[in-house]
């Protein structure tokens, strides 16, 4: 938002001396010398720590508010003062008076004078400190970033991405779909660098805030909602224009494509809807007349409910009971059902609505296919969160059996590997933690915001998945099945 407090908050100097030593982002509060979630603010440059932690960058600028009686300020003067904060990690700068993210400058430029001037702090501090961590990190025999393979021993090329304040909901997606979309090179391809230190993904943040106003500021947000707001403004800038690329060009670039494997939605197919893009095709029958609507619907993702016999969480004795299954999740998306009493369909024939049956096909798979485990839903007042475990393949989804028309499509083209798992950690859709399996050269690595470790298949299978990412198999392999 434009902030009209920054003229009368903003005085400190950008090379001011009262800065603490070190790099910022490992700066402490100077109330309870916490060293997490550091806020500077830009009247007087003290460091508190933020609402997260213990709020005292909060109560600073609240005691602010408390008339000095000693001095000859007014108490309009006074509140005008330690208003305006930075985060000395990411550098966003938020208003409490305003009580919101500010996206606005001074006219003299002295917020981003500011910023730059913690950025060179943060660079300064991480070139000195480099070399004694090089000298550590290539005499240590149980570096967590390195690997024996074959004898030899290997480091892992991949980095984690900071936590700019409950954005793992960001991290998560972006490292799940780091070499999937070429559009997010500039981020996506840092997590392979190998850097010993986070990359920090502000400026794509930032980005978000100003197109998807509903991820602003720094709540936990769903991961499944973020992605989709993310693919689909992708798909739309994509239409107008990407990197001075005209629509025009990107459609003609596209056209070049088989039909058959176009997928598009409002009108174009971009490189989004090539990569993620499949069609279903949607059965509805009047169970009075037997009058039968077909409708094809694009999609970038499929939603599927966890059934309900598997929903109630198993005792002890129940142990050895059913598992639910992947199969068993998308069987329930594509079975026949009858629609209850609200939902009633308008068949044209009969000039009502009738009750009637349900039916989803795949019409066409995408190249990349992403399945969504609906574990929020509503229950009253409150939305709970279905904890069950869904087995899920490694290799060999057989999409087979889903399709439409199975028969004009080759068994390749209908088998998938597993590329990245999202996972939700927590109990409640807007608190918790998200973090991501992702495999990369045949290894499998755990993305845990800024710390990225090696894993195996075994623990990536136990997982509770929330986003699952397969790929389609190019060549053809065993008989490995769902």
């Amino acid at each position: 938002m434009e902030c009209p407090h920054l003229s009368s908050s903003v005085c400190i100097a950008p090379d001011s001396a009262k800065f603490p030593n070190g790099s910022p982002s490992s700066w402490c509060c100077s109330v309870c010398r916490s060293n997490k979630s550091p806020w500077v603010c830009l009247t007087c440059s003290s460091v508190h720590c933020g609402r997260y932690v213990n709020g005292h960058a909060k109560k600073h600028y609240e005691d602010a508010q408390i008339p000095l009686t000693n001095h000859k300020k007014s108490e309009k003067q006074d509140k005008a003062q330690h208003t305006v904060c930075m985060d000395c990690s990411s550098y966003s700068t938020y208003c409490y008076r305003c009580d919101d993210f500010v996206v606005n400058d001074t006219k003299l430029g002295l917020v981003q004078k500011v910023r730059e001037h913690l950025q060179n702090l943060e660079n300064s501090a991480f070139t000195a400190d480099r070399h004694r961590k090089r000298k550590l990190l290539e005499n240590s025999s149980l570096n967590s970033k390195l690997l024996k393979v074959n004898g030899s021993t290997t480091t892992i090329c991949a980095t984690g991405l900071r936590n700019l304040g409950n954005t793992c909901f960001m991290n998560a997606i972006l490292q799940s779909l780091r070499s999937l979309v070429e559009e997010f090179r500039k981020t996506l391809c840092a997590l392979w660098q190998g850097s010993q230190t986070a990359f920090s993904p502000e400026s794509l943040f930032y980005v978000v805030w100003k197109i998807m106003p509903n991820f602003r500021g720094y709540q936990q947000q769903d991961a499944h909602e973020f992605m989709r707001y993310l693919l689909d403004h992708l798909h739309l800038e994509l239409q107008g224009g990407f990197n001075g690329v005209s629509r025009s060009a990107i459609l003609q670039e596209n056209s070049t494509l088989p039909a058959s494997n176009k997928c598009c939605i409002n009108g174009a197919s971009t490189v989004v809807t090539a990569i993620f893009g499949g069609i279903l095709q949607n059965e509805v029958n009047c169970l009075i007349c037997g009058t039968e609507s077909r409708k094809f619907d694009p999609f970038l993702d499929l939603s599927l409910d966890i059934p309900s016999q598997f929903r109630s969480k198993r005792s002890k004795n129940q142990e050895n009971g059913p598992v639910c299954s992947l199969r068993d999740c998308l069987r329930s998306f594509t079975d026949l059902e009858e629609l209850d009493e609200t939902e009633l369909y308008m068949c044209h024939k009969c000039k009502k609505k009738q009750k009637s049956t349900k039916k989803f096909w795949i019409q066409k798979l995408p190249k990349v296919l992403c399945l969504h485990l609906k574990r929020f839903h509503w229950t009253a007042y409150l939305r709970n969160k279905v904890d069950t475990y869904v087995e899920f393949p490694l290799r060999g989804l057989d999409m087979k059996c889903y399709l439409l028309e199975p028969e004009n499509s080759g068994p390749e083209n209908c088998l998938y590997d597993l590329a990245a798992v999202v996972v939700h950690h927590g109990s409640g859709v807007g608190s918790g933690h998200y973090t991501a399996y992702a495999t990369h050269e045949g290894r499998w690595f755990h993305f845990n915001d800024s710390t990225v470790t090696l894993t195996d298949e075994e623990t990536v299978v136990k997982a509770k998945a929330y986003i699952l990412f397969y790929v389609e198999r190019q060549a053809k392999a065993g008989s490995d099945k769902l």
